[in-house]
């Protein structure tokens, strides 16, 4: 199987969202996902990117991804985030998750960071053990904690009262 793992193009913005549809699909959160084609391609693409991005492609169609962002440890210092490695359900079991995976960690590796990072959902075994079996530490004593837009509003006026 040949497959072509690049960096990502502004052009490539719609596969990339719809490879995001597919993961919320997976997730079972197909409604979650409110990004627009103009949020990729600004946020991605734009004058200050806020994510990186590589793709695999085969026969000039993207069938994965990894995306991927700065973070910063106060105590490693640099760090990136892989926010989600995703392959199209049909091509999935082809090793093109390993060939991102791969991708992902010798650029982050040759940047200099000193961790790399990401979450898995603990009913995803398949992941859980591919990651473990890749020498990545998987930390059942961490809690992914999140507040959205609407959470935050509620907190800051409850703040100001």
């Amino acid at each position: 199987m040949n497959v072509l793992i690049r960096k990502a193009e502004k052009k490539d913005s719609l596969a990339i969202l719809n490879l995001i549809k597919e993961l919320a699909l997976f997730e079972k959160e197909p409604h979650s996902v409110k990004l627009k084609l103009s949020d990729i391609e600004n946020d991605g693409f734009g004058t200050k990117p806020l994510f990186g991005c590589s793709v695999a492609e085969m026969n000039n169609k993207i069938i994965g991804m990894a995306v991927y962002y700065p973070r910063y440890s106060t105590w490693k210092g640099p760090t990136i985030h892989l926010e989600d490695l995703i392959v199209s359900e049909n091509y999935k079991g082809k090793g093109i998750g390993t060939q991102l995976y791969l991708n992902f960690i010798k650029m982050a590796f040759n940047s200099g960071v000193k961790r790399i990072e990401w979450n898995v959902l603990d009913w995803n075994s398949p992941a859980i053990n591919f990651y473990k079996k890749s020498g990545a530490k998987v930390l059942d004593d961490w809690r992914t904690v999140q507040m959205h837009q609407s959470e935050m509003k509620t907190y800051l006026k409850n703040m100001e009262n």
